[in-house]
């Protein structure tokens, strides 16, 4: 029983650390935050932390695995889907992915933290590779998808697979981006739902290329 007893209560500790650094990152930055700072706020000792992590970055890269985020959500949803209309999955998967931003609160704030509050200094280097790995993942995950639906709608895209895919994630991605900076500028779910449709008609999809399009016209008359 105190063995057990002794593990939660470790386990709390943990918690409040990274409860602690999502806040105080968010506040003033991951470079101006101080591994000290973080024991405050979460009323441990500076000794906690060592015991818990090695360092900032691996703070840093904990309170990132607790939680999915949007364009690593985004595929996982749309892998399950198990659709068989390759552009309704990826419609699937990103109105996923921009619903968690929009209603999670910790989600919206580690990824304004991920995505506004972190400098890539060498110490962060592994944080830097997570976010790469992560967005190569989801660009891989696009390309796919894309390819796929060309080759069964016989359609010729206007620019190399890879190219493409890029594009659609710098969309997403960037669309998030501007919402975190202003949450009431627009509906997040709606515009994601619009610009992904036009995006896909400039690369030469037709109206009826993917399941979501055909609400198009019920969705603009909101």
């Amino acid at each position: 029983m105190v063995a057990r007893r002794t593990k939660e209560e470790a386990l709390a500790t943990r918690h409040r650390l990274l409860d602690a650094a999502e806040l105080l990152f968010q506040a003033q930055g991951v470079s101006q935050t101080s591994l000290q700072q973080i024991a405050q706020q979460a009323g441990a000792t500076r000794g906690a932390i060592y015991w818990h992590f090695k360092d900032k970055a691996d703070i840093f890269n904990a309170m990132m695995e607790r939680v999915i985020l949007p364009l690593e959500a985004g595929p996982r949803a749309a892998a399950a889907a198990g659709n068989d209309d390759p552009l309704a999955e990826i419609e699937a998967g990103m109105v996923h992915a921009l619903t968690l931003m929009a209603t999670d609160p910790q989600v919206r704030r580690v990824f304004d933290v991920a995505t506004h509050k972190v400098e890539y200094t060498h110490d962060m280097a592994s944080v830097q590779q997570r976010h790469l790995d992560a967005r190569n993942a989801c660009v891989t995950d696009f390309e796919k998808a894309l390819r796929l639906a060309a080759r069964r709608g016989n359609i010729k895209l206007p620019v190399p697979g890879h190219v493409a895919a890029q594009g659609l994630h710098a969309l997403i991605s960037g669309l998030i981006q501007n919402w975190l900076l202003d949450p009431t500028a627009f509906d997040l779910v709606l515009s994601g739902r619009r610009t992904f449709r036009v995006y896909l008609a400039g690369l030469g999809f037709g109206r009826n290329s993917t399941a979501g399009i055909r609400n198009e016209a019920e969705e603009i008359a909101v």
